[in-house]
């Protein structure tokens, strides 16, 4: 069995002096801790395609990840709780003979499969090279399976995440609704859920995504949806150096938030979303009284 989610998850005022002075509030949704197993916005996404699995009568999902996904640990545990099997198709040809990192041994016992591609085979398998659509042909290599997108981004997944705002009290034009982005699924989540003159702001974790998260972002709304939503953008000047890059100064502002404030952060997605709302604000982004609710989405990786 699945353990039940913590829902509401907590929402924490946050009082930061630098943002004080900017003139904006900081508040705290801390999915982080909504799901011992499967955290943050990995529940929220995978919960209704869960069901969907369930209901249709599923027996095996199959998904994809890198060598320290999150997705794919949490897509492990869901399924071997549920009594599913799983597989987990792995950038990167190489790690196969190495010695598994804590990432993917958690995957494997958990009772996930993995099985390891090159960069090319991984591209097509997810449909990135183009002309193809995630499950071509992997059905017919793999058995009969629910295929779950890289970060579990799809149509399902963003009416799991739009709930987020739901919780969120009294939420107006003042408000901007933030998350980090990494395949776009929570951001269109969110800003589909949003009540009107709210907004939401999604900063990018990876390099170069310009112009291709947010024709994800809008996909993802015509797909759950039938129609886009312009209360929404992404900032594309806080991602460190790139996906899973952690620079020393990220990683020390990252340290000095969690002495301050006593919240661990997860430093690929969530310490990169604290630091650029940081940074805006030192800036002058946001008007005076603006009042920013980031989305813990993750957990820190073990020490």
């Amino acid at each position: 069995m699945l353990e039940p989610a913590l829902l509401p998850t907590p929402l924490v005022d946050c009082t930061d002096e630098v943002l004080a002075r900017a003139g904006v509030e900081l508040r705290l949704k801390r999915d982080d801790l909504l799901h011992p197993s499967v955290p943050g916005n990995k529940w929220r996404k995978l919960a209704p395609n869960l069901a969907a699995a369930v209901a249709q009568g599923h027996t095996r999902l199959l998904t994809f990840g890198g060598a320290y996904s999150t997705h794919l640990r949490a897509v492990a545990a869901a399924a071997g709780a549920l009594g599913l099997e799983s597989v987990g198709l792995v950038r990167g040809e190489e790690l196969a003979d190495r010695p598994r990192n804590w990432s993917l041994r958690a995957a494997e016992r958990a009772g996930m499969r993995l099985e390891f591609l090159t960069r090319a085979e991984y591209r097509e398998a997810t449909g990135r090279a183009g002309g193809a659509t995630p499950g071509e042909g992997l059905q017919r290599r793999w058995g009969p399976c629910l295929v779950l997108p890289e970060g579990g981004s799809n149509a399902l997944a963003v009416t799991g995440a739009a709930v987020i705002p739901a919780e969120l009290p009294d939420l107006g034009a003042r408000d901007l609704v933030c998350c980090p982005v990494g395949t776009g699924g929570t951001l269109a989540g969110i800003a589909a859920g949003l009540p009107p003159g709210a907004r939401a702001l999604g900063v990018a974790v990876l390099r170069g995504g310009e112009g291709y998260l947010e024709e994800e972002v809008a996909r993802l709304h015509r797909a759950a949806y039938g129609r886009e939503f312009g209360n929404w953008r992404i900032d594309h000047g806080h991602h460190g150096g790139g996906y899973g890059k952690v620079p020393a100064e990220l990683a020390a502002f990252a340290e000095g938030f969690e002495r301050r404030h006593g919240v661990p952060l997860e430093r690929r997605y969530v310490a990169k979303l604290l630091a650029a709302l940081t940074a805006l604000a030192t800036a002058g982004a946001f008007p005076p009284g603006t009042r920013l609710t980031a989305v813990v989405t993750g957990v820190p990786d073990p020490a």
